[in-house]
């Protein structure tokens, strides 16, 4: 992964997300969408005030690298919106609910370190009450993506436990086996852990995004170089000497590097497992265009799994979490008219076709091929497909929430 990513909240947070349900009436998302002006080095929003409800920003990045734009909570610390990888040049607008109550917008240049312009920003009034068929739609759609989540933080747990004990004894040919199918089931819910402050980091931050920020670098990538030790001569993603600042673990680093895994996905199960936990409307269809912004920033590129190769069975997996959040709120945007039943056909027919294009190459259940052995051809056809997807997905949420 590149950076955090936010697609729920814990109950205890309530206000910051909608819950169970998430749906509103039409009048209460009639506001104006907000601009923001990005740069390098800020992140002018235009007003410090919205009302209640869906809450659309119209960002722009004027700067000369890729940006993200988050609203974080009071806390100034918890992720409650987020749209990353906006590039320079780019105009794209952001939706999101918002319940009232106090947050701060800011930027993340390059989309890593401490975020750029904080500004504080308010949120007045109340949202407007769904009405009963828009309801059970909503509650069915986060009901549905609940038990998704919590399915597979259950499925992640004992494959991490397994992964980690073979490659704490030393029998990396097994562990080397197991590694791309046990991330399958943190990658199709990815954004879930970046809900949870340094979780992701810990579990799931390449060597390239650790340094940047300054942090010890643990995890799967961490455990990754292990296994795949790179050779005299050999560059990490960033171009840099790939045994520059790094040596192979020792047995006694190795079991801590383990044994912190599997403590930080335990963490994270118990989280996601806990009944307090939920998401909005808004966290699961942004969810989904979140995750094809991961293949996008890192599996297309063959920056996420350097040292294995195994970057596909990654994008596969983000492509079949984005698709289960799509279900999820697909009955909910055809309630919406023609427009919303045309915009879910065309996503489903873009999903049919990215995965057709995928198994070109191969299968999470039977593997994929080494990305090194793709073309630029192939990479080519592989992100055109992710584009062609990526437009009509990032309409879902402003269709969802009746914008």
């Amino acid at each position: 992964m590149t950076t955090r990513r936010v697609l729920a909240t814990v109950g205890t947070a309530g206000v910051l997300a909608l819950a169970l349900s998430g749906c509103v009436a039409k009048a209460d998302v009639a506001q104006a969408a907000i601009g923001v002006d990005i740069t390098d080095d800020g992140c002018a929003v235009a007003v410090a005030t919205a009302t209640a409800g869906a809450v659309s920003f119209a960002l722009e990045n004027n700067g000369t690298d890729v940006n993200e734009f988050e609203i974080l909570a009071d806390d100034q610390l918890r992720i409650v919106g987020e749209k990353e990888n906006v590039t320079p040049g780019q105009k794209v607008d952001f939706v999101t609910h918002l319940e009232p109550g106090t947050y701060y917008t800011a930027c993340k240049f390059q989309q890593v370190g401490a975020p750029v312009g904080l500004a504080e920003f308010t949120v007045t009034g109340e949202a407007s009450a769904a009405s009963a068929d828009e309801q059970e739609l909503s509650d069915q759609a986060v009901t549905e993506y609940l038990a998704y989540v919590r399915s597979q933080v259950s499925e992640l747990l004992p494959q991490v436990e397994e992964f980690a004990a073979a490659y704490a004894s030393g029998d990396d040919e097994t562990a080397r086996s197991l590694f791309a199918k046990t991330r399958v089931s943190y990658e199709r819910i990815e954004p879930t852990a970046e809900a949870f402050g340094d979780l992701d980091p810990k579990i799931d931050y390449r060597e390239v995004d650790a340094v940047a920020e300054g942090l010890d670098w643990t995890g799967f990538h961490r455990i990754e170089k292990d296994l795949w030790a790179p050779q005299p001569g050999d560059l990490n993603s960033d171009g840099q000497d790939a045994l520059a600042d790094w040596a192979p673990s020792t047995p006694e680093q190795r079991q801590e590097f383990a044994d912190g895994l599997v403590a930080d996905v335990t963490e994270l199960h118990d989280l996601v497992t806990d009944p307090s936990f939920t998401v909005s409307l808004a966290d699961i269809s942004n969810g989904a265009i979140g995750l094809l912004d991961e293949v996008a920033s890192g599996k297309i590129t063959g920056e996420e799994d350097w040292w294995s190769g195994t970057d596909l069975t990654d994008f596969e997996a983000n492509v079949q979490g984005a698709g289960v959040a799509f279900g999820a709120v697909k009955a909910l945007a055809e309630s919406k008219g023609d427009e919303g039943k045309a915009l879910s056909t065309e996503i489903e027919k873009q999903f049919t076709a990215l995965e057709d294009a995928l198994a070109k190459y191969g299968s999470i259940e039977d593997g994929f091929v080494e990305y090194g052995t793709l073309t630029d051809a192939d990479k080519k056809a592989l992100s055109d497909q992710v584009n062609a997807l990526a437009e009509p997905l990032s309409q879902l949420t402003a269709t969802v929430l009746g914008v």
